[in-house]
């Protein structure tokens, strides 16, 4: 029985992307497309016997219509080649509120043969051309039907991250108890595992969720766990196979180093009870490139332009068509020298760029003494306060930290910036 195992696909993720001329839509949708229909492809040419999706569709749980079209042509050609698709919600992919519907159930309401959405814990028999598989489902936790209890009113958020962790392990349980052993077993979940190595879904609230400790999925009742939600792709257990399969396309920067791609599973006919052979191998996925060039120039380079250029001609065969993000580090004395206008002709070749300068500015420290402090004004001390403020508030948005906690940083900074400007006119 050989099974393709696939996650966060994110449709809708148009970040660094531009305008396709031919077909009107976004060129980092189209990438996403692409790599799905070569997993679609390899599928149908393999015949392989279930496709299984970990989650996470779509960028928002609102997809646009031409989003959802575009999926559900690649989820129709699957199920016209006699393929079963099981497709897990994962958490871009739940409403706001209990009750509405996911943009994957359209599927179940269609009644669109081969094809299986799970958007609650439950077990599945799916019949293969090679024979029935069993898959254990674990989609997202709708923290929403939580809240809505009368119980859960008071609690605090650490104690509402503590009743999901809860309620998902007694699900597991709960399911364990009620497999068939004779069947192979697939669990299927998107979920936060603790101990995964993170990637592009590093900015969000990793950490502020619910997770699973590994024990809780590494169990031998399950001859294989397919896991989503988490975006580098990664084994976290052995026997039986843990994976994250992570995301098909590269999002950010932060997968600037990943490769993509998704599982091959392969399971051995064996015996009807007990562990069986399972193999499983990753399929790298061609996808776009993300690529970061730094440059640090010296305050003597007389010509700073051609050393950037000569950095970017160095990365020639990575450019072209990539996504690049040029670093800039340079003193300030020669920022004036740099021509903005090469620089752009140097990478028309790519795909999208961005450049980020951080220049260093001398700054003078003056130890006086209490009888010269009159001298300090206090508009020269807000001064140096306001600039260095807007450094960290541009730094932290170049890192794209969240407003609430850039404002709180930015407090913090303020009052360690005001210290130690204190400390410095006393001269201590």
């Amino acid at each position: 029985m050989r099974i393709v195992h696939l996650a966060d696909l994110h449709l809708g993720v148009e970040s660094y992307g531009r305008l396709d001329p031919t077909t009107g839509l976004s060129s980092r949708l189209l990438d996403c497309l692409t790599a799905l229909d070569k997993v679609v492809d390899y599928a149908l040419e393999n015949k392989v016997d279930l496709v299984l999706f970990c989650g996470d569709a779509y960028k928002t749980r609102e997809p646009s219509p031409t989003q959802q079209r575009e999926f559900a042509k690649r989820i129709s050609r699957l199920s016209a080649g006699n393929i079963p698709v099981f497709l897990l919600v994962g958490n871009h992919d739940l409403p706001n509120a209990t009750g509405q519907a996911t943009a994957t159930e359209i599927f179940d309401t269609l009644a669109v043969k081969n094809v299986y959405v799970s958007s609650r814990p439950d077990i599945y028999q799916i019949p293969t051309p090679s024979g029935p598989i069993q898959i254990v489902s674990l989609p997202w936790p709708r923290r929403s039907a939580l809240l809505s209890r009368e119980e859960a009113k008071n609690l605090d958020f650490n104690q509402i991250k503590e009743r999901l962790q809860q309620a998902l392990t007694f699900a597991i349980k709960k399911m364990l108890a009620e497999l068939n052993p004779a069947l192979p077993t697939i669990m299927a979940a998107h979920v936060w595992v603790t101990g995964a190595t993170v990637g592009s879904e590093k900015m969000m609230t990793i950490g502020q969720e619910p997770a699973l400790l590994l024990g809780n999925l590494a169990n031998p009742a399950f001859d294989y766990v397919a896991l989503g939600h988490i975006h580098r792709h990664q084994v976290l257990n052995e026997s039986p196979p843990v994976t994250y399969a992570g995301s098909l396309e590269r999002l950010d920067f932060n997968d600037e180093a990943d490769e993509k791609g998704f599982y091959l599973v392969e399971i051995e006919s064996g015996p009807t009870t007990g562990q069986r052979q399972v193999s499983f191998d990753f399929h790298p996925v061609s996808g776009r490139r993300f690529l970061t060039i730094g440059v640090t120039l010296e305050p003597k380079d007389l010509d700073p332009t051609a050393t950037i250029l000569n950095a970017i001609a160095e990365q020639k065969e990575k450019v072209e068509e990539a996504i690049v993000r040029l670093d800039i580090t340079l003193p300030a004395q020669i920022e004036s020298r740099l021509r903005d206008g090469d620089i752009r002709d140097a990478l028309k070749e790519v795909h999208y760029f961005t450049v980020a300068r951080e220049v260093q500015r001398e700054v003078r420290r003056l130890r006086l003494g209490a009888e010269h402090l009159e001298f300090v004004s206090r508009e020269a001390v807000t001064s140096v306060v306001n600039e260095a403020l807007y450094g960290l508030k541009i730094y932290l948005e170049s890192k794209k930290v969240s407003p609430e906690r850039s404002k709180v940083l930015l407090e913090y900074g303020e009052r360690l910036i005001r210290e130690e400007g204190d400390t410095e006119r006393w001269g201590h």
